[in-house]
């Protein structure tokens, strides 16, 4: 690990109620990490009771819909923006669900149950398909034992709490 304002390797150095935390000698300055947060969205129609997957086209495995909260900007604004992007559509509400880390790309995931409104999607050039799913064919979908997966389980209960 390096300091990420003057370049210099990290040490780990003890921080009272903190534990071992990466230090900068030349900065003088404990360096906590810092990690990116972004919105995973399971999108309804206004039944809910289909959910819509995308698969992107370096991608064999279909996914929730997900994007970054941009500097400045909160999840709740984060979520229509990215659907508006992504889909062209319209979100009627939204309500958040969940978080959780995910490893595997160093950003912490915020889970919204999302419906839209039920109009034509116009893909953006990053997905390369959508499809409308009942909740287990969503279930069946999704990779196993992903985030994606965690946050997809979750909803569907959800969902049939209210269906």
């Amino acid at each position: 690990m390096y300091c990420r304002e003057c370049g210099q390797k990290l040490s780990l150095r003890f921080c009272e109620n903190e534990g071992l935390i990466p230090y900068c000698s030349q900065c003088e300055a404990y360096m906590f990490p810092q990690f990116s947060v972004a919105v995973s969205m399971v999108v309804t129609n206004r039944a809910q009771d289909k959910i819509l997957l995308a698969k992107h086209a370096e991608d064999e495995d279909f996914i929730l819909f997900a994007g970054y909260v941009k500097k400045g900007e909160n999840a709740e604004k984060t979520v229509p923006r990215e659907i508006k992007e992504e889909l062209g559509l319209s979100v009627v509400k939204a309500k958040y669900m969940s978080s959780r880390y995910h490893a595997k790309k160093d950003v912490l995931m915020l889970n919204f149950i999302v419906v839209v409104e039920d109009t034509p999607i116009k893909l953006n050039e990053e997905i390369d398909e959508a499809r409308w799913c009942t909740p287990e064919e969503a279930l069946a979908l999704i990779r196993k034992g992903t985030t994606a997966e965690f946050f997809l389980t979750a909803a569907v209960r959800e969902l049939k709490r209210k269906i």
